[in-house]
């Protein structure tokens, strides 16, 4: 076979290249110092990303399960009866004081007339004790005059009976007369103190008949309760959970009706873990910032740290001493209070997320 032309195995380029009498092109020099800074570069700047993210978590602790919190007050009536009158309704803005709601107020008034004659029939009485027979005098002098006669008449019959003048049975019954008549006056002068017990007063009510004192109890009872029947609003805030205040409805004592949210009394209930308590005090500042409102920011501190975890004061606490336990990182409710005053309105319960610093500079 015959060997291939030589010719033929240059490349037409560079055959050109000849025509035209330039020299090909030299092939571009290697840089190896470039892979080698890639390779070197990227670690370093990984290990001094994390040093400065480590550097920031430094001096403080944070946590996300923080929610708001204001103070509730549960209003229930403290009298029973019918509901007549309602004077808010849902998400109504109240000042200390204003009527809330009023129930039917005649079963009081009732009540109010009731302790009246009581009170009428308590002074009656002790008009009648001290116009008594008993507290005059007049049956124990009636009872020592029939002594002085029945002694006279049995000292006459004594004299008859030694001389021989008289029965045995005239001496026994002139006798007789005498011992009846000092038991009248026995019987006169209990009476008397009985009427004057009656009359007397005790050391709780002094000068006052106990029957009087108990009815005018019983009639301040009944002002109070007529009192009761307008429910009005113990602190400012805005009204909540109305579900059951309606006209017509029969409201039970000590039953709440409806709550009342407090107004400007807003703080943050952060639920931290027990291996953030470390360095945390009271005292300490902190950032509050809130999910429903991106952007707003409001300064806080550490007002108290809780003292047992939320599984301690659970309504089922964890009985650990199974044979399956499993160590469970425990969360401790901080309270942080809100140190300004906030651009949107904190409504309870929104969710937020705490970071307390702990080296005790605000960022």
């Amino acid at each position: 076979m015959a060997e291939r032309d030589p010719q033929l195995a240059i490349d037409p380029v560079e055959a050109l290249a000849r025509d035209e009498g330039e020299a090909p092109a030299a092939a571009a020099p290697s840089r190896p110092w470039k892979k080698l800074l890639l390779m070197g570069g990227v670690p370093l700047l990984v290990v001094a990303g994390s040093l400065i993210y480590w550097q920031g978590l430094q001096g403080k602790v944070s946590t996300d399960n923080a929610y708001v919190q204001q103070d509730k007050v549960s209003v229930s009536a403290e009298v029973g009866g019918e509901i007549v009158a309602v004077a808010v309704r849902e998400n109504q803005q109240v000042a200390a004081g204003d009527l809330l709601f009023r129930i039917d107020p005649e079963p009081y008034r009732i009540q109010i007339a009731q302790a009246d004659a009581a009170i009428a029939a308590a002074q009656a009485e002790a008009v009648a004790l001290g116009q008594s027979a008993a507290l005059s005098g007049a049956e124990i002098a009636g009872a020592r005059e029939d002594i002085g006669f029945a002694q006279a008449n049995f000292e006459r019959q004594a004299a008859l009976w030694r001389k021989g003048f008289t029965t045995k049975a005239a001496y026994e019954a002139a006798q007789h007369q005498v011992a009846q008549a000092r038991e009248e006056l026995r019987l006169a002068e209990a009476e008397r103190a009985e009427a004057a017990a009656r009359l007397a007063t005790g050391a709780q009510v002094p000068g006052v008949l106990p029957a009087l004192a108990a009815a005018r109890a019983q009639r301040r009872a009944a002002e109070l309760n007529l009192s009761r029947t307008e429910v009005r609003a113990p602190m400012a805030g805005r009204i909540s959970q109305t579900d059951r205040l309606l006209m017509g409805q029969h409201v039970v004592s000590g039953l709440p009706v409806l709550t009342l949210v407090a107004s400007g009394a807003s703080y943050v209930e952060a639920n931290f873990k027990e291996t953030d308590l470390a360095e945390m005090a009271v005292g300490q500042p902190a950032r509050i910032e809130f999910d429903a409102y991106p952007g707003v920011t409001l300064k806080g501190r550490v007002a108290s740290i809780g003292a047992g975890t939320g599984s301690e004061f659970s309504v089922l606490p964890a009985q650990n001493a199974t044979g399956n336990w499993v160590k469970v990182t425990q969360r401790v409710p901080v309270r942080i209070a809100i140190g300004e005053r906030s651009p949107r309105q904190l409504i309870a319960g929104l969710s937020s997320e705490v970071t307390v610093f702990t080296d005790g500079r605000r960022r």
